[in-house]
């Protein structure tokens, strides 16, 4: 990313200057020849720095048509309408799938492998985005998509449904960091948070319609066909955007520009290691060893033999944190990572490192309090329908989207982003205090829901406005590399959240079972099957073992609220260290045609879309 590329067989490609047919941007939209020029010229030495991907994404954004980037942002829509769906479905559905296995209390398992391969996976993506090409990336990250559909509703054990996690947790994250990626590469600073929240819009309806959705797959198809479908669907809608982006490549390649290419050297073995350095393969399975093998544990040894003193747990333990502590000497050494993953001067800027600590802390606090047993907590000590304890839990979904779209405007009409972040903070803490005060067996059904609308306000007003702060510090090379970081250390510290969540859980839900059980109950069959701890026929309001299921659940959820509130604290005080950019007044770092501009250069304006080149 910031060291120049290596030569092989001679000079690097030569970067050419296109000619501009009077048709490149419609037939009255005609872009002045000496403007591609000076580009070009004034960028011949940075584009060398360059990988291929990011000047493949160049090429294509100094040749896209209005149509074509109507169909890629369209598409794009309704793949994130798609998953949004799927999201919502899945998630209720999972509980009963897991169930279906007698391992109800594995659900916090899953959660860190999703979590985990949330939080590896984005690098990668990151990487192959820049390396090979977004087009490339995209169609990677469906392919995995629609493995881990298919293994999941294949799936005819525990094991094999949390190893589909593993892929469906991979697509899935690919595409959402891809998603920002290429908002990032065609839009300015001071609209890129408002056509970002785009891909959040779907929540708005999804989140309602989801619930109702799971409840007719559980009642007539069941749940295996609620995760197969989804592998019909998502492929079929990606091929208008497959083809929009193969086409603009081709239109680039035919307009003279440099695409570049992932497949440099002399021979195949000198191709091998020129890609094993510009993915930085070091640096990501020290970073994957490290975040996989230190939260692990956290969720199995309470269910390990020996717990804590099992080797297993200790191995893993220790491997996973002498990774840890050997990961940054990888990534700032020139020799062992020339192109890291994690750039270091990124790291050299307080807005980024506050920004990734909120995002960390931000994600943490979200998975002890609402995932991934809110749902649960609804269903049994609640007595919640399906429904309804989808629908109060998809609250902070809906309101964080209005607030994400809120702010992004906000944004876009003030030029600021930091208030926002310092407003969103305060009332994220207080909607955890509020849930921690509230959150028992007498709450109201509004009470519940009030206290998810608090934590949604303060998460939409953190989520946008967070990323763009750390996004407005890279150039166009890191700014892929900036918001896999950001997205990385989101989903660590969710990883984190789902792995205290499942100690937790592992180890005080059992206890309080057995302490306050009648003699003679087997607490087993409650503690691993949803469908038995949250059946009020099997187990009626006032029945001695009812009033025993409640107490153990509801103090256990005390306690990951009290650690939720505590993980959500340092928030505040970091938002302090971000610094206040006017986003109107900075240099902008992408190339190509975009969305919006704040400095006037060479405008093409049609039908009410602004196109501005660079």
């Amino acid at each position: 990313m910031r060291f120049t590329m290596r030569r092989h067989n001679g000079a690097p490609a030569p970067i050419h200057e296109p000619t501009t047919p009077p048709d490149a941007f419609g037939k009255d939209g005609e872009v002045a020849r000496d403007a591609y020029s000076s580009d070009v010229h004034d960028n011949a030495s940075e584009h060398s720095e360059k990988q291929a991907g990011v000047q493949r994404i160049e090429a294509v954004s100094k040749s896209w048509t209005k149509m074509s980037l109507i169909i890629a942002y369209g598409t794009l829509l309704i793949i994130a309408n798609i998953t949004s769906l799927e999201m919502q479905v899945t998630g209720l559905l999972q509980p009963y799938a897991v169930s279906s296995f007698r391992a109800h209390s594995l659900l916090s398992t899953i959660a860190v492998v999703q979590s985990i391969v949330s939080s590896v996976v984005k690098p990668p993506i990151g990487k192959i985005a820049d390396v090979f090409g977004r087009l490339e990336a995209f169609t990677f990250t469906i392919l995995l998509y629609v493995i881990g559909y298919i293994m999941q509703a294949l799936s005819r054990n525990v094991q094999t449904f949390a190893g589909a996690q593993i892929f469906w947790a991979a697509g899935l994250n690919g595409v959402l960091v891809l998603q920002q990626i290429f908002v990032a590469d065609t839009s300015d600073l001071l609209n890129r948070a408002l056509y970002s929240t785009l891909f959040d819009l779907p929540f708005l309806w999804t989140v309602w319609a989801g619930p109702h959705v799971g409840a007719s797959i559980l009642s007539t198809i069941k749940w295996r066909w609620g995760y197969g479908i989804w592998a019909i669907i998502l492929p079929v809608c990606f091929i208008p955007l497959f083809i929009s982006l193969l086409m603009n490549q081709l239109r680039a390649k035919k307009l003279g520009y440099d695409l570049g290419s992932a497949f440099r050297g002399r021979s195949i073995v000198h191709v091998f290691k020129n890609l094993g350095i510009d993915m930085d393969i070091g640096g990501l399975l020290l970073f994957s060893a490290a975040v996989s093998l230190i939260l692990l544990p956290l969720t199995l040894a309470p269910n390990a033999s020996g717990k804590w003193t099992n080797p297993s747990m200790i191995a893993m333990l220790v491997v996973g944190s002498v990774a840890l502590l050997f990961f940054p000497f990888w990534e700032t050494s020139k020799k062992l990572a020339p192109r890291a993953f994690f750039p270091k001067e990124l790291f050299k800027q307080r807005t980024v490192i506050a920004g990734v600590l909120i995002a960390f802390f931000y994600f943490m606090a979200f998975y002890m309090s609402v995932f991934p047993y809110f749902y649960s907590y609804l269903v049994i000590v609640q007595g919640k329908s399906v429904v309804t304890a989808g629908n109060i839990t998809r609250v902070f979904s809906f309101t964080s989207t209005i607030a994400s779209v809120v702010v992004s405007l906000l944004i876009k009409y003030t030029a600021h982003y930091k208030y926002y972040v310092t407003f969103g903070s305060c009332i994220y803490i207080m909607g955890m205090g509020l849930m921690l005060a509230y959150r028992n067996q007498d709450s109201s059904t509004s009470t519940l829901i009030g206290t998810q609308i608090a934590i949604g306000i303060g998460g939409g007003f953190l989520n946008v406005p967070v990323q763009l702060g750390v996004q407005a510090c890279a150039s166009h090379q890191q700014v892929a590399a900036a918001t896999t970081i950001w997205l990385t250390l989101l989903e660590v510290g969710g990883a984190v959240g789902a792995a205290i969540s499942g100690a937790i859980w592992s180890t005080y839900i059992p206890q309080k079972l057995q302490a306050y059980l009648p003699a003679g109950t087997d607490y087993a069959p409650i503690y691993g099957d949803i469908l038995v701890s949250g059946n009020y026929t099997l187990y009626p309001l006032e029945s001695p073992e009812r009033i025993a299921i409640n107490q153990a659940y509801q103090e256990t959820m005390r306690y990951l609220l009290i650690g939720a509130l505590c993980a959500s604290a340092p928030i505040l005080p970091l938002t302090f260290w971000m610094k206040n950019y006017k986003l109107d007044e900075m240099k902008q770092p992408v190339e190509g045609v975009v969305f919006g501009s704040t400095e006037p250069s060479a405008p093409v304006k049609k039908s009410g879309w602004m196109f501005w080149k660079r």
